[in-house]
């Protein structure tokens, strides 16, 4: 996302949206300006309902490392045999997990084109993932009318609005 003026509040994503699934966990991170204050945000719903629902904040941090962070907290909430998709908007999330941090893994942490950037956040979600075999984590767009990806951007940039 990043760009927290497109954020709408809880109360306006849940009159305004009705799109994309019912089930799954949606998440999401933002910072502004991109290094500066950010936010996370993560719900877990179950046919429309909510199962749980999570934010934070940090002041100096960037929106990758806040769209990790929202992963990391997303893949706690589920058991180890839990099947669920989770959604990002976080294309970059959703590679470094799905295509590089293995091959990163086996070659000590390291990759040719030079560091890791926020290493220990990587490293921490892809090993809450590798103990979680039946996430799917799965990217989507940002702002693309889903009403519980909406929600998850309402809760990442809740801090900014004192909403929650």
């Amino acid at each position: 996302m990043g760009d927290l003026g497109d954020s709408y509040t809880i109360a306006e994503v849940l009159s305004k949206f009705s799109a994309g699934p019912d089930t799954g966990i949606f998440t999401d991170g933002s910072a502004r300006p991109n290094p500066g204050s950010g936010g996370w945000g993560v719900v877990h719903v179950l046919k429309g309902e909510i199962r749980a629902s999570l934010h934070g904040h940090e002041e100096n941090t960037t929106n990758n490392r806040m769209e990790l962070t929202g992963l990391i907290n997303a893949a706690k909430i589920i058991e180890p045999r839990e099947a669920v998709d989770i959604f990002t908007d976080s294309e970059l999330c959703v590679n470094t997990m799905n295509q590089w941090a293995k091959a990163w893994e086996k070659n000590g942490w390291k990759k040719k084109s030079g560091p890791i950037k926020n290493l220990e956040l990587v490293q921490e979600l892809y090993f809450l993932l590798k103990d979680r075999p039946l996430i799917k984590l799965q990217w989507i767009k940002a702002h693309n009318g889903w009403k519980w990806n909406e929600y998850a951007d309402s809760l990442s940039t809740a801090w900014t609005r004192d909403e929650l």
